[in-house]
This record gives C-alpha cells, sequence and structure tokens, in this order.
C-alpha cells in the first residue's frame, strides 16, 4: 500500500494514524530505513534502529483495538528550508505519554521522518 508523503502534514498525520493503530507498514513507508529512536532511560542514552522499533510495534497490541481514548497533536513545527523541519508532537498510548521529537526532510519521493527522540510519562 502507498502512503502519501507528498506534505509534511500527511506524514505526520500517518504517523498519528500508525502508532494508534499499531501499523508497523504505515510507520515503515514514513520513516527514513535509517531512521533511528533515542530516549534517555535512567539516565542512559537508549537507541534503537527502525527495524527494531517496527518489530516490536508488531508484537505489542493497538491503542485503537484495546478501546484506548486517542490525543494527539502537533505542538509546533520548525522548518529551516522547504525540505528540511523540526517537529514536535503529543500522542498517547496509555499508560505512556508521549513527546516526539521529530526531525522530517523532504527526499526524492517526499517527506520522510529522518529521526526521532522522544520522552514519556507514565500514568495511572
Amino acid at each position: 500500500m502507498s502512503y502519501d508523503r507528498s506534505t509534511l502534514d500527511a506524514v505526520v498525520q500517518h504517523y498519528f494514524d500508525g502508532l494508534y493503530d499499531g501499523d508497523a507498514d504505515k510507520l515503515a513507508a514514513i520513516f527514513h530505513p535509517t531512521a533511528d529512536l533515542r530516549w534517555v532511560e535512567g539516565g542512559e542514552l537508549k537507541i534503537l534502529t527502525l527495524p527494531e522499533w517496527l518489530a516490536l510495534v508488531r508484537t505489542r497490541g493497538s491503542a485503537r483495538a484495546e478501546g484506548k481514548a486517542r490525543d494527539d497533536f502537533v505542538v509546533t513545527v520548525d522548518r529551516s528550508d522547504e525540505a528540511t523541519a523540526f517537529v514536535k508532537v503529543r500522542c498517547q498510548l496509555p499508560p505512556r505519554y508521549f513527546t516526539d521529537y521529530l526531525v522530517a526532510m523532504k527526499l526524492a519521493d517526499g517527506w520522510q521522518i529522518v529521526s526521532k527522540a522522544y520522552r514519556y510519562d507514565m500514568r495511572g
């Protein structure tokens, strides 16, 4: 299946949909294959490659299937030019509530997320 990567807005919406649906294929379509995910845990930097993260997405249940509330939104978009953007978003997969920092670039075949750093709070 092909996903619209013609605009940054479309990529961010696919990101939100892919997370909520637990759809690793939808997420793979909008991330560059060399992307990685970074976060701090216990004061230590943790890093996952895209294939490692997608494997985890495939093994967890989807928030949609579990009937969990959806609340995702763009906090800010910072564009340095027509092909580079930094997007801060908030989303949730209860009991985790995330702030994600996405670096996106417009490549020959459209926008892709090339890096993700995030943090989360546990609630409930």
